[in-house]
């Protein structure tokens, strides 16, 4: 296993689509995903794209701890959260907005380093992809776990979260977050 460097905003690989994995089952999908998450691990992040670590292919990893899973916002307080989500691989996912509802909520990113930002999404979705094995991975995801896998996928359409932010003054240092009273960002 290795760490792998982290694409960082403005390199081409983070601004296109990734292409879909022909064979979730081969050799180097196997160790794509081992040292993805010993690099998520490492950072350390709640979910990793291929593309972050300069690899075009539609595969992401995410994990939801059960204190950050208990709110939309991933502080922890009681509220629409469904539990800890276990470590996850997701190859050629797709999502399904279960509903019109959205939220706003602070997100932070590996791939942005330092910065934090307010940003809308579904509060309940539900998505399907592939695990290494070629077995399909079905889920509904509400809250901070919808959250989370809408970020990562969105990774795989070349865009960062501050292209999905509604107001840019809502855009800042993570450090500062705490004068905001904002709860911890997602990674």
């Amino acid at each position: 296993m290795a760490i792998l460097k982290i694409a960082r905003m403005g390199h081409p690989v983070l601004s296109r689509p990734a292409a879909p994995v022909e064979d979730p089952r081969a050799p180097a999908i196997r160790q794509l995903v081992a040292d993805m998450i010993e690099t998520m691990e490492d950072a350390p992040g709640t979910g990793l794209a291929a593309p972050q670590v300069h690899v075009p292919l539609r595969l992401v990893i995410f994990k939801v701890e059960g204190a950050r899973a208990g709110r939309e916002d991933g502080s922890g307080a009681e509220g629409a959260g469904n539990g800890a989500v276990p470590l996850t691989v997701l190859i050629n996912p797709e999502i399904e907005p279960l509903g019109e509802d959205q939220a706003l909520g602070w997100e932070a990113c590996l791939s942005v380093p330092e910065l934090a930002g307010e940003v809308p999404r579904y509060t309940a979705i539900r998505y399907r992809g592939l695990d290494p094995e070629g077995r399909t991975v079905e889920r509904e995801a509400r809250g901070f776990h919808a959250r989370v896998v809408q970020h990562e996928c969105d990774h795989l359409d070349g865009i960062l979260y501050p292209q999905r932010m509604l107001d840019l003054k809502k855009l800042v240092f993570a450090s500062e977050l705490r004068h905001l009273g904002a709860a911890e960002a997602a990674d």
